[in-house]
């Protein structure tokens, strides 16, 4: 997933960032609302992990802008403020999810999971492409019948052609899902990268568009 966190606490910012970026997610961190506000201008996020308690300004604020504007992206406040009635007012303007600082990194990645699995299951999308069922509620892709043990990155990809199914996915969008701001990408990472979840899900499911990028096959072949 692409996520965008704004916590202004630096050490804990950063260590966020680098936890989600080794848990395979694209991972980008700022410390401001106008920061935050710029990013979100510029990129499709799928997560929020929003403080509240920053120096421009409320989480709050943001948080009900976004509403507003449509938009179902996932949220989930990370505060210290442990208060009830705090919690009942960043659900209220429309958070998904709520944890109190200092929390484990563990905990915060099961919570992003679950919250992402609720998201995908109001979607009830799930595929069956010849030999292939993906499944974007449960995050599962089976093969013949078998489950296939897919890394973050590659659930990434795989949910992102899912998502688009018959549309061409270019491969800018493909390093959107899987890299963060200001990390440097070879030229050749994304061809390398789908060569090597081709190698688990079969070689006919993501087909190449030359070009232009990259969908799924549809059932029967291309």
């Amino acid at each position: 997933m692409r996520i965008l966190v704004v916590e202004d606490e630096r050490p804990l910012g950063s260590a966020v960032q680098e936890r989600l970026r080794r848990a395979g997610h694209a991972a980008d961190w700022f410390t401001t609302l106008a920061d935050a506000r710029a990013a979100l201008g510029a990129i499709a996020y799928d997560f929020l992990l929003l403080d509240l308690g920053l120096p421009d300004g409320s989480g709050r604020d943001l948080l009900r802008e976004i509403r507003r504007g449509g938009s179902v992206m996932a949220v989930m406040i990370a505060t210290a403020q442990d208060q009830i009635s705090d919690r009942i007012a960043g659900l209220s303007d429309g958070a998904d999810d709520y944890i109190v600082k200092p929390y484990d990194f563990d905990e915060l990645l099961a919570r992003l999971d679950a919250v992402s699995r609720r998201y995908g299951a109001l979607a009830s999308n799930r595929l069956v492409l010849g030999e292939v069922e993906i499944d974007l509620g449960q995050r599962s892709l089976r093969r013949q019948g078998q489950d296939v043990d897919l890394t973050a990155r590659e659930w990434a990809v795989i949910a992102l052609l899912a998502r688009r199914a018959g549309a061409i996915c270019s491969r800018e969008q493909i390093e959107d899902a899987l890299y963060g701001l200001g990390e440097e990408i070879e030229s050749n990472a994304i061809e390398v990268f789908i060569s090597r979840v081709r190698k688990k899900v079969g070689a006919g499911l993501i087909l190449t568009v030359r070009g232009r990028g990259y969908r799924l096959a549809r059932e029967g072949g291309a």
